[in-house]
This record gives structure tokens, sequence and C-alpha cells, in this order.
């Protein structure tokens, strides 16, 4: 078949834009292309950082733009004392995980990876989609990320409560995406209280939790961890305000549900007997079971300073632990003795290396390296039961 010269050209030119990623409408015409699905965004007033999009108090968001603050009349501008991104922030005025005063962000659907960077704050948690997805961040700058499922084309996030009568801020926002599939990867959620929990800065933290230093002792191209612990939190705090219901949003088969408490489940302030802390534990084990993840229970480990007169250490009766373990059988779950398993390790090293495990002072909540160490317990209990990832 002959073609035309001008036939020719017109083929020389539709190869050439599908070649430079240039599309045709039907007039022939450049259109402009798709919105990125990835962003960074720098928050506040201040002069904005190389590499990002500045992102004021007062941007609202429009559908043309394809980000912005659904009600930017509750959101203020503030500085920070950080550098960089970290020098000024948005403060959200109006909060909670069902709060509709949230950033918002068109994106393609798929797996997101979202990076965090707060302002100057006491204590925040960060919601995305009306559920929690980073708990308890704490102290000014505070840098986490996570990963999250977007199914409507839009991602919807805000800062919100860790400690009521804070600022709840904002400084700068990273988006990646992962992949066009929207579940996460293979997760490890875990529950629990301060002995569990992320201390800030993730890396560099004087106190630490055994959920903070765990992804060191998981395989992490299996699976991801996600932390819920919170400080002072007891399990129907944890069933009843907001965690739970996190993690039921996107557990699945495959995920694993590690869940830890005791401690402040004995505390006379959270009115919880002995009775109903193991029917609560209960209830959140059958909802993840139901879930189809593997859920595995925990012991907290004891006091630096419960060892006896002839310096063995022992704390098998100490925080309900006897309901934990007769629940574990009762229900069919993977039980992790923490509490006997780190008794053996710590009666093993004596009194004073225990101690230097913790923090000053205190004879309950583990120091890093002891984080690290309790860490490195449940790990390689749950290889030697026969788990994989560790």
């Amino acid at each position: 078949m002959k073609w035309s010269i001008s036939v020719k050209l017109l083929l020389c030119f539709v190869l050439f834009a599908s070649t430079m990623g240039i599309g045709l409408g039907s007039s022939g015409g450049q259109v402009a292309e798709a919105a990125t699905d990835n962003y960074r965004f720098d928050f506040g007033s201040g002069a904005v950082e190389s590499g990002y999009t500045g992102v004021s108090a007062g941007d609202a968001y429009t559908p043309t733009k394809g980000y912005g603050f659904n009600t930017p009349a509750q959101m203020r501008n503030v500085s920070a004392s950080g550098s960089g991104v970290k020098s000024d922030a948005v403060q959200f005025l109006t909060y909670g995980t069902k709060s509709t005063n949230t950033f918002n962000v068109n994106l393609s659907n798929g797996l997101y990876e979202v990076k965090v960077v707060l302002g100057n704050t006491a204590r925040a948690s960060v919601a995305a989609e009306g559920v929690y997805q980073i708990i308890n961040m704490t102290g000014n700058g505070a840098t986490d990320q996570f990963q999250i499922p977007v199914t409507d084309g839009q991602l919807n996030l805000l800062v919100t409560e860790g400690k009521t009568g804070t600022a709840f801020t904002l400084s700068a926002l990273e988006i990646r995406k992962l992949s066009n599939q929207t579940v996460t990867n293979r997760t490890i959620y875990i529950g629990g209280d301060s002995t569990v929990c992320n201390y800030y800065p993730l890396g560099s933290s004087v106190q630490g939790g055994w959920g903070q230093l765990f992804p060191s002792y998981v395989n992490n191209s299996t699976f991801q961890v996600r932390n819920m612990a919170s400080s002072g939190q007891f399990a129907r705090g944890f069933r009843d305000d907001g965690q739970m219901e996190a993690i039921l949003k996107y557990i699945k088969p495959g995920d694993y549900f590690i869940l830890q408490f005791g401690i402040n489940d004995t505390n006379a302030k959270n009115n919880t007997t002995e009775a109903q802390f193991k029917e609560i534990m209960r209830d959140m084990v059958r909802l993840a079971k139901n879930k189809g993840a593997t859920v595995i229970l925990s012991t907290p480990q004891g006091r630096a300073t419960d060892f006896n007169s002839s310096n063995v250490h022992q704390a098998e009766n100490r925080w309900y632990n006897q309901s934990t373990r007769a629940l574990a059988q009762e229900e069919g779950v993977t039980l992790v003795e923490l509490n006997k398993l780190s008794s053996a390790y710590f009666t093993s090293i004596g009194p004073a290396a225990t101690l230097a495990l913790y923090m000053t002072g205190d004879s309950l909540h583990p120091n890093r390296q002891g984080a690290a160490e309790l860490a490195r317990i449940v790990a390689a209990d749950l290889r030697r039961q026969g788990l994989n990832g560790f």
C-alpha cells in the first residue's frame, strides 16, 4: 500500500510523540501530563526548601491543583525550631481520626510510602483515611513513615491527638508510590505499652521499646513492622480508642499480630480485673484471627530489680501473665514467654548488667540497648517456634 507524504509525516509525528510521552487529544493538540504520584511538600509560610512544593495554611484543595487543605480556615501557619523543611509548619486547629480537616492529595490507586516530618510538638499522632497510621510521635521535628493503600484516588491525612493540650503540627510530607497493588506488603503489627512503643528520634532515642527495635531482627524483604503500641496504654484502651481499629482496617492473611499487655491493666486507675483483661484480650485475638492473620501473645518482661537473694531474676506472676498464658492455649495461638525468657537472660548477666539495660533510676522501662535485647529474644523465640521472617 502506498502512503501520501502527509500521512507519512503524521505517522512519524505520532511515533515521536509516543516516544517522548506526549499525549494527543482528539483534535491533535497536546494534553497535559497526568499528576505525579510522587510528592514532596514543605508546609508553612517560610522559604520553600529546594525540591519541595510549598503549601501554606491557606492553600485550599482544588481538583485542578490536586492537593491542598480541605478546610483551610482550620489551619494556621506556625514557626518551628528546626532547619530546612523543619523551620516552619502548619498547625491543625481541629483534629481527630474522623475529622474532615485534612490535607488532601490526588493519587492514582496503589500502594504508597508516606514520610511525615512534624513541627514543634510534645506528642502527636498521624491519621489518614479515617484511622491512625502512626501513634505518639514525640519531640520537635519527629520523623516517621508508613505504607498505605490508596483505593479512592485521594490521600486524606492530618496530624491529631497524641497528648491533649499540645500543638499538632506538620512540617513536611513525602509521598512515593511503591506499586499498583492496593494492599500493604506483609506486615507484623504490634500492640503494647511503653515497654513496646516507639521513641523518637527512631534511630537514636535513649529510651526504647522492643517494638521499635524489632525491625532489626526481621527479614525486611518479607515483612514491614507497624508498631501501634503507645505509652500508658492498656488492653481496653487499645481495643476501644482507635489502635485496634487501624489494624483491623489493613490486617490480612499472611500478616502477624503481636499483642502484649498487662502492665497498665493492673493499675487501679484503669479499673480492669484480671477476668475482664482476659476477655478483652480474647476479643482482640479473635478479631485478628477472623481477618486471617497469625496472632501471637507475649508476656511483658519484669522489672530490673526482680532478683531474689540468690541473684535469680523471676517475675512470672506479675501483670496478669497467667491469664495471657491461659488465653494463648485456649485460643490456639502462639505464645512468646518474654517474661520467662527475659528473666533467664537477666539471671545470666546478673543484677548490675540488667540494671544497665534500663533507664537511669527506672526499673521498668528499658533503654535502647535493653529494648534491642528484648526484641532479639522475641524474634529468636518466634524463629524457634517455626514462624518465618526472622
